[in-house]
């Protein structure tokens, strides 16, 4: 489920919606839930400061439901199509956006917003199964990197 929570950006969540239940598929999610909440610069701002004691606005952020001692392995859950034993109701967390951040760096890296969201899904998403590129000695990037690859995202 994709909520637009902020007016600065317009944004097509269609094509989001869709591109994540391609993530969902292609990363063996199963029946388990997730949220991803487009929010404004201040409030992704206010959520960077509570959560990780850092200033300012930041792209996303993850609130994983439940804290894993090691990530998904995500080829035996796409094998078993489902992420764990992800029952119809499970929560993985949830993931908040700033599509104005988004822009942004967009801008920067030559991207489209639209390309930009949807590696950021991605990112979130990864970091709701366990995956952190601050703690992995880069097992997320290589992860984050095939599968921007296999989605057609540079």
């Amino acid at each position: 489920m994709i909520l637009n929570r902020q007016r600065a950006v317009r944004v097509a969540r269609r094509p989001l919606e869709v591109f994540l239940m391609r993530v969902r598929q292609e990363l063996g999610l199963g029946e388990a839930d997730l949220t991803v909440c487009l929010v404004s610069d201040a409030e992704i701002a206010r959520m960077n400061e509570a959560y990780r004691k850092k200033k300012g606005a930041t792209d996303v952020l993850s609130f994983p439901e439940v804290h894993r001692r090691a990530p998904v392995n995500l080829r035996r859950a796409r094998k078993r199509a489902s992420v764990g034993r992800a029952r119809r109701g499970q929560f993985l967390g949830d993931v908040a956006i700033s599509p104005a951040t988004a822009r942004r760096n967009a801008k920067r890296l030559g991207r489209s917003l639209g390309g930009e969201l949807q590696i950021l899904i991605l990112h979130g998403v990864l970091h709701l199964l366990g995956y952190d590129h601050e703690t992995d000695s880069g097992e997320m990037d290589r992860t984050e990197r095939r599968l921007r690859q296999r989605f057609g995202l540079t």
